[in-house]
């Protein structure tokens, strides 16, 4: 399947402005999880949980799941191919992998941002901030940033004997190669 040059240019910027996206709310919700472990305030201890607890599940999961998807589809329209280049296969286990570990944390944090709301101010302290997660998520959002930007070389092995058989057919075609 390959996509047509308006559904590919449509689904490219789609992809990247959902990718972009989900790396800008990412540093979003890492801010509210230092301004957590930084404060005393309670008042900003709540809403940094609530707020984290909002962009997480509102903005940053349907971000990751909508770029897993375009990157999908991206690779599997286009001649880059899904399992063709070792970039686009290690890109793709990255975001499939980034956006399970953050759908298997949201629950913790929405149980953390209840307590926040429900807790007196004295255990607020012991909550802290959520900045793991988040940072470590980062890294690996801007690892499948460079590697989609620089798209370094290497064929996988299915990718070469893609290549070489789309060759020999190109070369039979042109009459090069005696069928």
């Amino acid at each position: 399947m390959t996509l047509t040059a308006g559904v590919r240019k449509f689904t490219l910027a789609t992809h990247l402005t959902v990718a972009v996206g989900w790396i800008g709310t990412v540093i979003a919700y890492l801010a509210l999880g230092i301004a957590a472990v930084t404060t005393d305030d309670v008042v900003t201890v709540r809403a940094a949980w609530t707020a984290m607890e909002v962009i997480g599940w509102y903005v940053i999961v349907p971000m990751a799941v909508a770029s897993l998807l375009t990157g999908l589809l991206m690779a599997l329209g286009t001649q880059w191919g899904l399992f063709r280049h070792y970039w686009v296969l290690i890109s793709l286990v990255l975001t499939l992998f980034a956006t399970v570990v953050l759908v298997l944390h949201m629950p913790d944090v929405t149980a953390t941002a209840a307590m926040a709301r429900d807790t007196d101010g004295a255990a607020l302290d012991a909550l802290g901030g959520d900045l793991l997660h988040p940072a470590l998520g980062l890294v690996v959002l801007l690892v499948i940033q460079v590697l989609n930007v620089y798209k370094p070389r290497g064929v996988t092995r299915y990718g070469w004997r893609k290549q070489r058989e789309q060759r020999s057919s190109t070369a039979r075609r042109e009459g090069r190669v005696p069928r």
